[in-house]
């Protein structure tokens, strides 16, 4: 089956912090919704620029983008 990444961008002097605590919040949704995620997490691009990301089964990426809207996503 085809995995999504689902992304949320951050920018700012505080994006990396704020990009951590969302994946907090992530990996709380994928289990309290008994989404099966094979990775969640938060990877810096620049000192101002980080995101979080929610890799999900494409079957489950419909919920998961109608509750969390991302900014974006690709295949993963």
């Amino acid at each position: 089956m085809r995995k999504i990444k689902l992304i949320w961008d951050f920018r700012g002097p505080d994006a990396e912090g704020i990009a951590k605590h969302h994946a907090i919040h992530l990996r709380e949704f994928a289990k309290r919704e008994n989404i099966t995620s094979d990775d969640i997490g938060h990877t810096p691009v620049s000192d101002m620029y980080c995101i979080a990301y929610m890799v999900v089964e494409e079957k489950d990426m419909i919920p998961a983008r109608d509750a969390l809207r991302p900014h974006r996503g690709e295949v993963a």
